[in-house]
């Protein structure tokens, strides 16, 4: 063992032997270190000085019994040389610094991928664990058009909005957006949860992206799990979009710990009878932005970074970057399969693409009622003053111009 040893510093063995026998317990870990100013400390205190603190009985018979501690610790050292597993403490470099600023950070990371993704620009996106099919498309647009604009994606690896998003991120024509995503586990590091998630697991590390859990390895699911998950969800992320979510949804539990650690919370909007939406239309009342288009996040994100900080750095002049960032009206950027621009003005921090179409002057009041969810000709026509025969032909040109789709007798952008 000595060789697995070595990997790490005596301090960092401490801290995993505090997390061991406090059972991944944050409000003891941070008591522990509090009232000894180090894991090596507290490590080496005595049982009845621990007892004093008010420390748990089960975490006093664990210390206790320190042999069985040490075993562990050496079981994870040989899992993290074998390559099954990295490890990130709060006191390195490479751990990322946004979960330094909530008030409960874990002392130690498990990861699995690309560690580098955790110290990117993220956005959560999270939801419903069975979305309807329009939420799973909106999900995994958003995601798609969000990693291709340079963000990392962050979620919880949950069945329905939580793969979708994780799905969309991954999917991307160009390689050079590919993995840009960020699981968060419920579980310990080697427990794949749920079961049929191999394949996602494998696909988010195979391309790029990184996965995490503050939770010891072999830890199962447990109902109490998930929540702690949910805050570093929010914790490393700018943001959390909430695409669909009832009342009594763990999303609102993220977009809660979003707002408590002073970010933006956004929510998209759905059918008023529509009681999985329940959950957004909440959030919506009770202040959280809404948004129909992922643009409108990065617009309101965009103040958060500094230039360094920013997804992408413009080559350009400061005149030519105005710009670029400032995209016309009659100027549509297209983004392999993504919910399309508004052609609103928006200003975005997105690379300039080599894809923009330019869109005729007297087809932009019809193309500017279009949206990504579909209307049908009665429905245009009520809200545009034109014969039907000139809104068909209008409707024809944009679709020859590739910018909307018919989808069952709806017109949409694409």
């Amino acid at each position: 063992m000595t060789a697995v040893t070595s990997l790490l510093s005596a301090e960092q063995r401490a801290v995993l032997a505090l997390w061991t026998e406090v059972n991944a317990s944050l409000s003891a870990y941070h008591k522990l270190i509090s009232a000894f100013g180090s894991a090596g400390l507290a490590w080496n205190a005595k049982v009845e000085a621990w007892r004093q603190l008010g420390i748990h009985s089960t975490h006093l018979k664990r210390h206790e019994q320190p042999e069985q501690t040490l075993t562990t610790i050496d079981k994870i050292q040989q899992a993290w040389l074998e390559g099954k597993y990295g490890l990130l403490f709060a006191d390195q470099p490479d751990y990322p610094a946004q979960l330094l600023e909530i008030y409960d950070p874990p002392p130690v990371l498990f990861y699995r991928g690309d560690k580098a993704r955790l110290q990117q620009a993220q956005i959560a996106i999270v939801g419903s664990r069975k979305p309807t099919a329009h939420a799973q498309k909106t999900t995994f647009d958003m995601a798609q058009y969000l990693a291709q604009a340079g963000y990392i994606i962050t979620s919880g690896l949950a069945l329905g909005v939580d793969k979708r998003a994780h799905l969309g991120a991954l999917t991307q024509v160009d390689a050079e957006y590919q993995g840009r995503t960020v699981g968060v586990m419920g579980t310990g590091i080697d427990v794949n949860y749920p079961n049929h998630h191999d394949k996602l697991f494998s696909q988010i590390i195979d391309q790029g992206g990184c996965i995490i859990s503050e939770l010891l390895p072999h830890t199962l699911p447990h109902k109490h799990t998930f929540p702690r998950r949910n805050r570093l969800v929010a914790g490393l992320s700018l943001a959390t979009i909430v695409t669909e979510a009832t009342i009594q949804s763990g999303s609102l539990i993220t977009a809660r710990l979003t707002s408590e650690q002073g970010k933006q919370v956004f929510a998209i909007p759905s059918h008023i009878d529509n009681s999985n939406a329940e959950g957004c239309h909440h959030l919506i009342r009770e202040g959280a932005t809404l948004i129909y288009h992922p643009q409108q996040v990065i617009e309101d994100i965009t103040n958060q970074l500094s230039y360094d900080n920013r997804p992408y750095h413009s080559t350009h002049s400061t005149e030519s970057s105005s710009a670029n960032n400032c995209l016309s009206s009659k100027t549509i950027t297209t983004i392999s399969n993504p919910i399309a621009p508004n052609g609103q003005s928006p200003q975005s921090n997105l690379k300039p693409s080599s894809n923009a179409i330019l869109i005729p002057e007297h087809l932009m009041p019809v193309y500017e009622q279009l949206d990504w969810r579909g209307q049908d000709l009665d429905g245009l026509l009520n809200t545009i003053e034109m014969t039907p025969a000139q809104l068909i032909a209008q409707l024809m040109e944009l679709e020859l111009l590739g910018v909307i789709s018919v989808q069952g007798g709806r017109y949409l952008r694409v």
